[in-house]
């Protein structure tokens, strides 16, 4: 059975309305900026922005440590290691090249100096510290990369090394950065915010954070920043607004200018034409069902995670949301269990479907009640 809504507003509880008649015209074409590949996202819905060759296969540089620090922030949360271990560097750790934090080698290191000189720093050194504490060397800690890349959905993405210095075959994509990028944020809240440190100081050495949009623009709290030859200049980067968060991934610009200017350019233009509005609360009633047999008669029907919906600014007020439920719904149905489907059209496209569930349980009637509604069943 499809049902229609028309829901009215409420205070915490905002619904959609199916009545607006104006044109709302569509955003316009994003900025054009410098890079190989390029991908924008609400954080929150995942609803992609913008793009530009999101999944073409490119070397990420110190990019890269995007998931060696995931992987490192696992461990830390599942009490393999603590920020306070001490680590013993290896001649290895201390010998790679390119950008360092300057550790010495056969000195100990805390864990959170080594997470602070890798994210802050991009140091090489402290990469290769740190994948030699949690798996004993660096090709067996780059298998551990590749397990959570394919945990994560990243099914472009190959991991030869936790630094991102070129090696063959080591190669990710805009779209699978984007999504490690949100699982830092989503699965490590305790720990994003060093995204956003601008400088450390290790050895009496102050080093500044290399993502420059720290300065310029105060919404942004992250994340990396990456540079070799073959790469060109990447930057990974999400800011907050008004409670809305972006993420944005550039390849293979230029210059840190470009890179930086671009980014900027990509993430005022997500937040210019696009928001995100929370649809129904988690636990709302967004309708109710008839339920068969059961010792309730009604059930309320609602989602169980607040329901969010990114759209381009302006067309919130077009939105028409339908409801397929069930001729028929039998008990015993749970709470929780999902008995009918919620959809979301702007026009003629479908924006999201979600399941509406069963707010309480419903067990079986009585034996009367059963026979009665066994009855009224043979004339429906």
């Amino acid at each position: 059975m499809l049902q229609r809504l028309t829901p009215v507003f409420a205070l915490l509880l905002l619904l959609l309305t199916a009545t607006a008649h104006a044109v709302v015209l569509p955003s316009p074409a994003p900025p054009v900026i410098g890079a190989k590949s390029y991908l924008v996202i609400d954080a929150r819905t995942g609803k992609e922005l913008a793009s530009l060759n999101p999944d073409a296969e490119l070397a990420p540089a110190s990019l890269t440590k995007l998931m060696t620090t995931y992987v490192v922030f696992d461990a830390l949360q599942q009490g393999q290691i603590k920020l306070t271990d001490e680590t013993t560097i290896s001649e290895k750790a201390w010998r790679t090249e390119g950008s360092r934090m300057f550790v010495e080698v056969d000195s100990r290191v805390a864990i959170k100096d080594l997470l602070l000189g890798m994210i802050v720093q991009s140091g090489n050194d402290a990469s290769v510290a740190l994948a030699e504490h949690i798996a004993g060397s660096e090709s067996v800690f780059a298998e551990l990369m590749n397990q959570r890349a394919a945990a994560l959905g990243m099914h472009a993405s190959h991991f030869r090394n936790a630094t991102g210095l070129p090696a063959e075959g080591h190669v990710t994509t805009a779209r699978d950065l984007t999504t490690l990028a949100r699982a830092l944020i989503n699965d490590f809240p305790e720990h994003y915010a060093w995204h956003a440190i601008k400088e450390f100081t290790y050895n009496d050495i102050k080093q500044d954070n290399r993502n420059s949009l720290l300065w310029r623009d105060p919404s942004v709290d992250g994340l990396k920043t990456g540079h070799t030859e073959d790469a060109g200049y990447c930057l990974v980067a999400s800011a907050e607004r008004d409670g809305m968060r972006i993420i944005s991934t550039v390849l293979g610009t230029a210059s840190t200018k470009s890179r930086t200017d671009g980014s900027q350019a990509l993430i005022n233009y997500g937040f210019r034409f696009f928001e995100t509005r929370l649809l129904w609360k988690a636990g709302a009633e967004v309708t109710s069902a008839r339920i068969w047999k059961s010792a309730n008669e009604y059930s309320s029907l609602g989602v169980l995670d607040d329901l969010y919906i990114t759209l381009r600014r302006g067309a919130y007020d077009q939105l028409e949301s339908t409801l397929d439920i069930p001729a028929v719904i039998e008990a015993p149905i749970a709470g929780g269990q999902p008995v009918a489907e919620l959809r979301v059209h702007l026009g003629d496209e479908q924006l999201l479907s979600a399941p509406l569930r069963a707010l309480e349980d419903n067990p079986l009637g009585s034996v009367w009640q059963r026979i009665r509604d066994s009855v009224s069943l043979l004339f429906e």
